[in-house]
């Protein structure tokens, strides 16, 4: 019959059990990191990623241009 509580366990077998989730975890981030990798390629290659880049572009040099040393709010008395 198992324990039920962990703190009855043997500390080496917690240990390995500790490091074993550990690597586990880093193995999960590592290829979740990969995915993630990925999608943004495909993303920037297809046709939206293009699109999106180019607005971004655009909106950038729209609001430089646009604000040319004036303030943006301009205040008024009356």
């Amino acid at each position: 019959m198992g324990t039920a509580c962990s703190c009855f366990e043997d500390p080496t077998k917690q240990q390995q059990r500790i490091e074993q989730d550990r690597r586990a975890s880093e193995e999960a981030r590592a290829k979740a990191s990969e995915a993630a990798q990925r999608r943004q390629e495909q993303f920037e290659h297809s046709a939206a990623g293009r699109a999106a880049r180019a607005q971004a572009a655009a909106n950038a040099k729209k609001s430089a241009a646009a604000n040319k040393g004036e303030p943006v709010l301009k205040w008024q008395m009356g």
